[in-house]
């Protein structure tokens, strides 16, 4: 979330901010909220602050008076601090009702966009960054739900029988292929210099409220309700809080870490060609990828993230574009954010894999999680950042879709000595 002291020396960028994403009319009255109960906040802190140091000298009078044998001015002394304890308690109580909401306000604000994002209000209005190639199959390419059960890559009518809709279910090649890919671009992460982290599949309200996930997504979250745990929607979240609460050395940082999780999301329903087979599903594997870095750096890391999910794509053979999202198409959390999307040449549409994104200080100052440079300097906030690296369900529709022949799908070279064949057929 954004900090006060922020929010109050730059109410113009932050208006200027909402304004960019699109914002409904009462976020605009939310900051104002903001600044007013801080303002509050502060002139009770000032009160009670008062308050007690008339308490305390009144103590010491009380003490002074005691030893000097004068017990009726001490008792005078006494019943005034009884109603100066009487007021401060009613004033604590209103600093911390004001602190609450302050903190349910803040939590509603969502990311200042960086100032490169693109005005927008839609995917449509998304900047392309970096183009990338559309190939053509001719007419007879088969879409990669048709691929799938030809070779018997994956079953969803299976997963429909075992759970419900959008639960795939792999078999024979088709899990060897995604077992591949896992460990393809973990390999790949560990070579980059991540730190491989085996993280838990649910995560308790605090975990899912620093990375941001609440109170803003909710609804798109599994819910254990007995345990009041969450399904992870993507390993940023327990990863990225693994260093919640924390205050690390300069010298620490950059910490990268990557993560292979199945991810669970609750998407909105809908039908339609645009979310058949794997294009959405509830359940998907996925590599993450987290950096936790020094401010001055984040930005510089952000380009060395993009290269990164950049070279797996070139690896994979795969045609892909990088865009750059415009303001109402953004992330709660995000200062900035890349989508990749690779080609569906059967389908003829772009279909998204990875986003990377800078949060700056918006996940670190929810999560607490600070850097101190050298014994004299003062504690800051780091700087987050992560990305897919990369999302398999898409990525598999791809490669089926993309290097369909008429012997069956050709294996990108890459990943020939995880499958152990170089065609599925």
């Amino acid at each position: 979330m954004l900090q006060v002291n922020f929010i109050r020396n730059n109410k113009e960028r932050v208006l200027a901010g909402l304004k960019k994403r699109n914002a409904k009319e009462d976020l605009f009255q939310t900051v104002e909220s903001i600044l007013e109960l801080d303002e509050l906040r502060k002139r009770l802190k000032t009160e009670l602050d008062d308050l007690n140091a008339e308490r305390n000298r009144f103590s010491t009078e009380i003490g002074a008076l005691m030893k000097q044998g004068k017990k009726e001015e001490a008792e005078q002394f006494r019943s005034q601090v009884v109603g100066l304890k009487e007021r401060s308690a009613v004033i604590e109580e209103d600093l911390k009702s004001s602190e609450g909401q302050l903190t349910e306000l803040l939590y509603l604000v969502p990311n200042i966009p960086h100032e490169s994002v693109p005005v927008g209000i839609t995917p449509e209005d998304n900047e392309i960054f970096r183009p990338g190639p559309e190939p053509e199959l001719g007419e007879s390419a088969l879409p990669h739900w048709e691929l799938a059960a030809k070779y018997k890559v994956f079953d969803l009518e299976l997963g429909v029988k075992l759970t419900g809709a959008g639960f795939p279910v792999y078999r024979g090649k088709g899990a060897k292929l995604e077992r591949a890919l896992i460990n393809f671009f973990l390999d790949e992460a560990s070579a980059a210099g991540y730190e491989e982290i085996i993280p838990p599949l649910m995560v308790n309200e605090d975990s899912a409220r620093g990375t941001g996930q609440l109170p803003d997504k909710e609804a798109q979250m599994y819910h254990v309700t007995l345990d009041n745990l969450y399904l992870i929607p993507t390993a940023e979240v327990p990863v990225t809080n693994i260093y919640r609460d924390e205050i690390l050395d300069a010298a620490a940082l950059p910490i990268k870490m990557t993560a292979y999780t199945p991810c669970f999301r609750r998407e909105a329903g809908s039908y339609g060609a645009h979310v058949r087979g794997l294009n959405r599903v509830h359940q998907f594997d996925k590599i993450e990828i987290v950096q936790i870095v020094h401010p001055d750096k984040s930005y510089d890391t952000l380009m060395e993230m993009l290269e990164h999910v950049a070279g797996l794509l070139n690896k994979l053979g795969l045609p892909f574009r990088i865009l750059r999202l415009c303001g109402g198409d953004m992330g709660f959390t995000s200062a900035l954010t890349f989508d990749f999307e690779v080609w569906s040449a059967a389908q003829k549409r772009w279909l998204e894999v990875s986003s990377v994104s800078n949060f700056e200080t918006f996940q670190s100052n929810r999560m607490k999680m600070r850097f101190r440079e050298g014994r004299d300097k003062d504690i800051q906030l780091v700087h987050t950042l992560n990305g897919s690296a990369l999302a398999l369900a898409r990525i598999v529709a791809s490669i089926l879709e993309n290097n369909q022949t008429p012997e069956g799908i050709v294996i990108p070279e890459v990943l020939r000595k995880y499958t152990g064949f170089d065609l599925l057929n």
